[in-house]
């Protein structure tokens, strides 16, 4: 599971990393404000993920609190935005492994992964 995780946080570091260099160009321009919406249809995640009723409530907090650490992130300039929204993400995987069994994690996962790709895609 750790692997998995360290993938995610790379991989965003990555992202990242490339979306930075381009918003450094674009700032040259005019000012550019990046931010990923990472938020999901708790709903629909929980019929994904087949939660109990306690899960679901765990991972709407959760969810929520991740959309803030992420707001606030697209606030900071610079490698900052980049090491909080790391640090978001972590803190999210963490949270969640701690609430899902192993194949809600796994299925989480690659959820969230999918995410980060079609973010870093626009």
């Amino acid at each position: 599971m750790k692997k998995i995780i360290l993938t995610v946080v790379a991989a965003m570091t990555m992202t990242l990393g490339f979306a930075e260099t381009k918003n450094n160009q674009a700032e040259q321009v005019q000012s550019v404000e990046t931010s990923f919406d990472l938020s999901f249809d708790v709903r629909r995640l929980a019929d994904k993920l087949q939660l109990t009723s306690e899960q679901i409530e765990a991972v709407q907090a959760i969810s929520n609190s991740l959309n803030r650490e992420l707001e606030t992130a697209a606030q900071t300039k610079g490698f900052g935005q980049m090491i909080q929204t790391e640090k978001a993400i972590s803190k999210d995987m963490r949270h969640m492994r701690r609430i899902l069994n192993d194949k809600q994690y796994n299925t989480y996962v690659m959820l969230m992964g999918t995410t980060i790709r079609n973010q870093r895609m626009k």
